[in-house]
């Protein structure tokens, strides 16, 4: 056995990886009296080596349950590198004295780190991210009965078996059957196809437009020019109120709060607010162009 463990160690699946599953099936299941003997030895002790012997002695369940995932385009080897990660996380979590075998105890870490795998490199854009969308994308797959769109009456029936609403099940559905796009196109693509289909000849970014930005770029001066100007032709009062207002990013006054200061009612500020207005909407399109910078 010892000569086994040994071969393991310097074998990955991602080298060879019929190798790698040949050695792992070979390597003798461990009894539940020499599991919990090595489980407690890790438990009590920290023994490094109990634990090196209970991961491999579990690998070939590894390979089992990677096997299952095959359908996700994701190469195997990688499948089961993932899923021996939390083979591990398992291995150092687990208590002998709870009295379940700890194949039955790592399944859980064993595909959630296959999971997590899975989907962030199923397809370049995440298509899970909420706890109903994860939970439908490794289940849509075996609920759906043939290649073609679901039904309404099977929509119904696989968001009320996975607790989802319908209309999570149908995004779903059509995030899974969309299919990422290379943004400048491929390679492999002739010319023609490339020219017209790849998405930077037709998602054009209108902001990054130097012609645009330099229109923005005058705009806004020409705004913050005329704000200025129409600003000091107001009366102190109104200048205030339309500063207190409006113009400070933080703690804004409230017409109470202006109110108490000009002692007068907040209903007078709020008249005052808007007639200051009215003069600066005129006095921004009276601003005289030959003092625009």
């Amino acid at each position: 056995m010892s000569t086994r463990l040994q071969v393991v160690d310097h074998l990955s699946p991602g080298r060879d990886l019929n190798g790698y599953i040949q050695t792992v099936n070979s390597i003798p299941v461990l009894s539940a009296d020499e599991e919990r003997e090595l489980a407690q030895r890790l438990h009590d002790l920290g023994d490094l080596e109990a634990a090196r012997r209970l991961v491999m002695a579990h690998l070939r369940f590894v390979v089992h349950i990677a096997r299952s995932y095959s359908g996700y385009g994701l190469a195997q080897a990688d499948l089961i590198q993932e899923g021996n990660v939390g083979l591990m996380k398992a291995v150092k979590r687990f208590d002998p004295s709870v009295g379940v075998r700890l194949v039955s105890f790592a399944v859980h870490w064993i595909k959630a780190e296959i999971h997590e795998f899975v989907l962030k490199n199923w397809r370049i854009v995440k298509v899970a991210t909420t706890k109903a969308q994860r939970k439908l994308f490794f289940n849509l797959r075996s609920a759906k009965k043939s290649l073609s769109w679901l039904s309404g009456d099977e929509v119904h029936a696989i968001a009320q078996d996975l607790d989802v609403r319908p209309e999570v099940v149908r995004e779903m559905e059509g995030r899974m059957t969309a299919s990422d796009a290379a943004f400048d196109g491929y390679q492999d693509e002739d010319e023609d196809t490339h020219t017209s289909l790849a998405p930077m000849h037709y998602l054009e970014d209108a902001n990054a437009d130097p012609a645009y930005q330099m229109e923005q770029a005058n705009w806004e001066a020409d705004a913050s020019y005329r704000l200025q100007y129409a600003m000091q032709q107001l009366d102190e009062r109104s200048r205030d109120i339309l500063q207190q207002r409006w113009l400070q990013e933080e703690n804004k006054a409230t017409l109470h709060d202006l109110a108490a200061v000009y002692q007068v009612s907040a209903e007078r500020i709020r008249q005052l607010e808007k007639n200051a207005m009215q003069k600066l909407r005129k006095l921004m399109e009276q601003a005289p162009p030959a003092l625009l910078a």
